[in-house]
């Protein structure tokens, strides 16, 4: 099997497996073996991550160079640590004591938690988190994981009922894209900026149920990457024409495990390998504009035995930023209340994926947000690599929401 070695060759490779064009109306395809081993790429060691500058922007800097340089310049430390975490709120409106950490803490984004109200009651509880977190003109990324059939978190009043993506695996590529849109609008207007969608997990027609985070919950489009890769691709063009941000997740991929993370630990992955042809519908979702790629906390025992996938700087800066050449915004899975990191120190979560290559920490919990900033404060105070990639994550996140309007300058 070919190692992939960027974002086109993986989509294309996706496309011939399968024949389908972008404009197909394909529906689930039969299983296939799973991959055996192949070659890594070159090189195994990660690249290394680029060094921000804080100075002034130069007479020859664009207006929104300048804007980027400015905004990240007067953040404190401490303010460019937050803008690196995500904190769980509730969906109906933030708690008191969230209420208190947000205002406090001022994230970077907000998660909503538990089943929302109306389109309504969502608007005007977002607008209050929104201006919680705003700092300096910069606002939060408002976040909600909305898949659809039983991973929605609006589903109230002037909400459609999204169905399954099982269900969107048998649509073509247009009227998934035309439904997204529509869903798409539906957040926007309740002041939610980004969807943690779309699912591009492949999972074995052989495993099918058994797979506890994905198949049991009917949140694969299939099991055959290249259908895959096209309807992944079809909703976050959707979303995006909306203008809602996406997520495709998990990378590098969820479909060959039994146990979820978020309430078991030891889940390990003992068959994907780097170059795994698994790996094209995160590919397909980072060729149509997703504008994030979260990382699973899987272990993959053939990849990086070591480490789970959101501390391996072979999988965050060697799989996906250097095999894939994706260079945007990669955030977690929950690292806040999920099983499977509940052994690793709060604080060390958000600054082992910093250091692997990754930019936004999710933590469900809301009540381990000053935790995690503190954590990343006092590791960039006493080490200068890590300061540089502080800096270097918290640009990828400030160009991100000055793209999508969410930084105001001047």
């Amino acid at each position: 099997m070919k190692t992939f070695q960027g974002v086109a060759a993986v989509a294309a490779t996706a496309l011939l497996l399968t024949g389908c064009a972008d404009t197909s109306s394909p529906t689930a395809g039969p299983s296939t073996a799973p991959s055996s081993s192949v070659p890594l790429p070159p090189s195994d060691t990660p690249p290394p991550v680029s060094t921000p500058t804080d100075q002034p922007s130069t007479p020859t800097s664009t207006p929104q160079t300048g804007c980027l340089d400015q905004k990240l310049a007067g953040l404190t430390l401490r303010e460019r640590a937050a803008q690196l975490i995500m904190t769980g709120i509730t969906a109906t409106g933030m708690t008191s004591a969230e209420r208190t950490v947000v205002r406090g803490r001022k994230p970077g984004g907000v998660l909503l938690m538990g089943n929302g109200g109306s389109l309504a009651h969502t608007r005007t509880a977002m607008a209050a988190a929104t201006a919680a977190a705003t700092v300096d003109g910069i606002r939060p990324f408002v976040a909600a994981d909305q898949e659809g059939g039983k991973i929605q978190r609006l589903k109230g009043t002037g909400f459609d009922r999204i169905p399954a993506a099982t269900v969107q695996a048998g649509w073509s590529a247009q009227k998934l894209t035309s439904e997204a849109t529509q869903w798409g609008r539906q957040l926007k207007q309740a002041g939610v900026n980004l969807d943690l969608a779309p699912v591009a997990d492949v999972v074995p027609k052989s495993l099918g149920d058994g797979n506890a985070p994905i198949g049991a919950l009917d949140r694969g489009y299939g099991s055959t990457p290249g259908p895959i890769g096209v309807h992944v691709a079809a909703f976050v063009k959707g979303m995006d024409a909306a203008g809602v941000m996406t997520s495709v997740k998990h990378f590098p991929g969820l479909g060959r495990v039994r146990g979820n993370t978020d309430f078991s630990a030891g889940v390990v992955d003992t068959v994907t390998v780097r170059g795994d042809a698994d790996l094209a519908p995160f590919a397909a979702g980072i060729e149509a504009g997703s504008d994030l790629v979260m990382v699973s906390t899987v272990t993959y025992t053939k990849i990086d035995k070591t480490n789970r996938a959101v501390f391996s700087p072979t999988i965050v800066q060697g799989m996906l930023r250097g095999d894939l050449g994706y260079d945007g915004v990669v955030i977690t899975d929950d690292v806040g209340a999920a099983a499977e990191v509940a052994s690793v120190p709060a604080g060390d979560r958000a600054t082992l994926f910093i250091e692997a290559g990754g930019d936004v920490v999710i933590t469900a919990k809301a009540s381990l947000t000053a935790t995690m900033v503190d954590a990343v404060v006092a590791k960039a105070q006493q080490d200068k690599k890590f300061s540089a990639q502080v800096d270097a994550s918290v640009r990828r996140v400030l160009a991100l929401k000055q793209s999508r309007g969410l930084v105001s300058c001047g």
